[in-house]
């Protein structure tokens, strides 16, 4: 079993603040469609299959995967990807929340197995390796947060009903 956790601040100093109502639309925009927050071309499909007042199921190919997801919205809170089919299984949340002193933060964290590989073996290990290196989910975590700014200053980044 893998287990992974971030956080990063939401405004770090010289970004332009976002409330917590900006975060989250990104949150949102992000579980709707990944290709707005991937790197071009990592994401080739991403549609939401689903939906309802509380989740959502996509269907995405992100890296050559094809995967389902079961996107569950706790509201200016938590999103929860509950990884249905593709290569991983298990739960990864992106969650807001204010620390001690009341900055809000934006934290990843995961449990994830991988489908068909021995748990703890070698393919376990180099993903729990890859999720906590620098091109892990503290990263996607910046650039999440990155993307948000650039589509709130394109006027892009509606309030998020969910």
């Amino acid at each position: 079993m893998i287990y992974s956790t971030a956080t990063v601040a939401v405004n770090p100093e010289g970004e332009l603040a976002l409330s917590r109502e900006q975060a989250w639309a990104g949150l949102v925009l992000k579980a709707r469609d990944a290709r707005l927050f991937l790197p071009p071309g990592l994401c080739t499909r991403c549609e939401v299959v689903q939906e309802s007042a509380t989740h959502i199921v996509r269907e995405a190919t992100i890296g050559g995967a094809d995967l389902r997801e079961i996107i569950a919205f706790e509201p200016q809170s938590k999103v929860t990807f509950f990884q249905a089919a593709g290569p991983r299984e298990g739960a990864i949340v992106n969650e807001l929340f204010e620390d001690a002193s009341g900055a809000l933060q934006l934290r990843f964290y995961g449990y994830l197995g991988l489908r068909g590989k021995t748990p703890g073996g070698p393919e376990e290990q180099a993903e729990q390796a890859w999720l906590d290196g620098e091109g892990g989910y503290r990263s996607a975590l910046l650039s999440t947060l990155k993307r948000t700014r650039e589509l709130l200053a394109q006027g892009r980044l509606a309030a998020a009903g969910l």
